[in-house]
Order: structure tokens, then sequence, then C-alpha cells
């Protein structure tokens, strides 16, 4: 009986030795197996960042003597973060590619001069936008951007800005006005309700385009904008016109189509630098029309006519609409006089 005992203790203490040598090794197959698949998956992360980055290179031109990144019609809803090895790109052009945004390593890009990422699908500009210190021109529309940052005044060097078509844009930061070297803005089809005073502020500040808005009224200190030469304000809500927008000494271009206008100011008649003006479709009080025009013969001796001149509702339109305004304004007022006067000889 003891050697029966024996046997089986033995073989008992055999097997469960086997088992835990058994369950080691797989345990030791299981860890080799997770850590070879954890460096399997880093090597293949590996190799598609040098896709990626291969085929980022191939989208590489030189274009007036500048590096520039050109996406066209592809989908890159979001950019790599080995994007960033090409950081001596001076120029984005990412167009039509749905992306959704810009990454924050853009602050990497010191020497970016263009940022041109218009017709995506971008949400947010970030804060770290403001660290792109020599950024000349920045071009986000039709995107749906809804909140411009305060960092953006800190891009000291910009000079071109494009926000058309984000729709839910209606206000910008204060600090905008630090932005001294400014000329082109481009603001239509949104949603603001007034000229920002901090736009009026822009001292370098020469185009404007605030079409499609909400714009009731203008700033009656809108003459600050000393350099402006072009106003864009179509398809907005405004009623009257300050008599200061007279004062716009160099203002050439101004387009005023589709508005509330009822008047126009007699001062503007003054206004010998606006080569073009529009006020087509507005519900102005005097309803005026362009004489004929002269011979042929008497036309071709003014060399210098512009067609523009001849247009509805153009410059030729304006001063003849104040012209008659005041002829109607003069008639109006001697015809309070006759009255006054019968009156008194009435009295006596």
């Amino acid at each position: 009986m003891m050697g029966v005992s024996a046997c089986v203790s033995v073989s008992s203490i055999k097997a469960l030795w086997e088992g835990k040598i058994r369950a080691r090794k797989e345990e030791e197959h299981r860890w080799r197996t997770a850590r070879g698949g954890v460096t399997g998956s880093l090597l293949v992360g590996v190799w598609e960042d040098r896709a990626i980055l291969a085929r980022l290179k191939q989208k590489l031109q030189t274009e007036d003597g500048r590096l520039v990144l050109r996406i066209e019609k592809e989908e890159w809803k979001s950019l790599p973060d080995c994007l960033i090895q090409l950081s001596q790109v001076q120029e984005w052009q990412i167009h039509r590619t749905g992306l959704q945004k810009i990454p924050h390593f853009i602050s990497s890009f010191q020497n970016l001069l263009i940022l041109d990422l218009s017709r995506n699908g971008i949400t947010e500009i970030p804060k770290q936008i403001g660290k792109l210190v020599r950024l000349r021109e920045l071009l986000l529309s039709y995107n749906r951007v809804q909140f411009v940052p305060e960092e953006l005044s800190c891009c000291e060097n910009l000079e071109k800005l494009e926000l058309a078509m984000n729709q839910d844009v209606d206000h910008l930061p204060d600090q905008f006005r630090n932005l001294k070297k400014l000329q082109h803005l481009d603001l239509s089809m949104n949603l603001f309700t007034s000229i920002p005073d901090c736009v009026v502020g822009l001292p370098a500040l020469e185009w404007l385009d605030m079409g499609g808005n909400r714009l009731q009224h203008l700033p009656e200190d809108i003459h600050r904008m000393e350099k402006l030469h072009t106003m864009w304000l179509q398809r907005n809500e405004i009623e009257k016109l300050p008599e200061n927008i007279s004062r716009m000494s160099s203002l050439d271009t101004l387009v005023l189509s589709s508005n509330r206008l009822r008047d126009i100011p007699p001062l503007m008649d003054d206004m010998s630098n606006l080569r073009f003006v529009n006020f087509r479709d507005n519900p102005l009080t005097l309803d005026v029309t362009l004489p004929c025009r002269k011979t042929k013969a008497e036309d071709d001796e003014d060399e210098d006519e512009d067609d523009d001149d001849r247009e509805m509702f153009g410059r030729e339109f304006m001063k003849i609409y104040i012209e008659e305004a005041r002829k109607r304004s003069h008639a109006v007022l001697n015809m309070h006089r006759i009255n006054h006067d019968s009156s008194d000889l009435m009295c006596c």
C-alpha cells in the first residue's frame, strides 16, 4: 500500500510541475508576441510617416523664389505630424481638401509668408497663429470659422486677411488695430452689423470688403480710414450715409448696391477722386435718369471719359441725383418763403 501511495504522490507532483512549466512557457510566448506586435506597430507607423512625407515632398514647388506646398482637391481632413519636418516651407496652398483643423504645430513654420487654406472646412483659428511674425497673407475664405483670436494681432507683418463666406463671424478683437501693415481685408458674407472700430483704426488699410453682411449704418468717423481707396458694401441694410464719407479723400471705388439708402449726401459731389460708385437697387427718394448722350463726335473729344461714368446708378447718376435734390430743396425753400411773405401781407 505504501508503494502505491508513493507512486501516486510522485506522479501528482510531476504532473503539477509539468503544468507550471507549460503555463510559464505560454505566458512567455504571449509576452513575446505582444512585444513583437508593439514593435511591429511602431515599425508600421514609421514606414507610414515616411510614405506620407514622401508624398508631401512631391507637392513642393518653387514659385517666385519661395518654397510652396500645394495640395488641391485631395482628401486631407487633418495634416500629419510628420509635416513639421518641412518647416522650411514659406507658403501653403491647400484648397478643397476637407481640412477641418489648422494644426497647432503651425507655430513651427517660422518662415511662413503665405497661409492659404481657403475652401476647406476649418472651424477654428488656433492661438498659435500669433507666433507667425513673418506671415504676410492669411486666406481663410469659404471655411467655417466662427471666432477670430486676439493672438492674430501678433502677426505684425500681416498685409492681407481674407475671411469671406465663413457666415458666422460677427466680431473682431480690439487688438486687431495693432495690425499696422494690414492693407487688404475681406470680411464679406458674414454676420457683422457694423464696421468694427478696430477696422476703422487700421492705419494702412486700402481695400475693404464687407458686402453681404448685416450692416445697418456706417461709423461717423469713417474718414479716419485715410488710405482706403476701395470699399465694397453691397447687400447690406444701410439706410443712411454719414456726411463724413465725403472726407475720404483717397476713396476711388464705392459699391453700395442692394442696401436701404433713401438719399445721397450732397457733399459727396465734392469727392473728386471717386471714380466708380454704385447705388443700384436702393429705394432712393428721387427718380432720376441719365440724359441722352451727345453726338459721337462730341464724345470722341473727351478721350478720358470712362464707360463706367455712363452706367446707370454710377458716378454720373450720383451727380445728377445730388443736383436734382438741391433744385427741389431750393424750390421747397422758395415756396416756404412765398407762403411766409403772403402771410405777412395778409396780416398787414
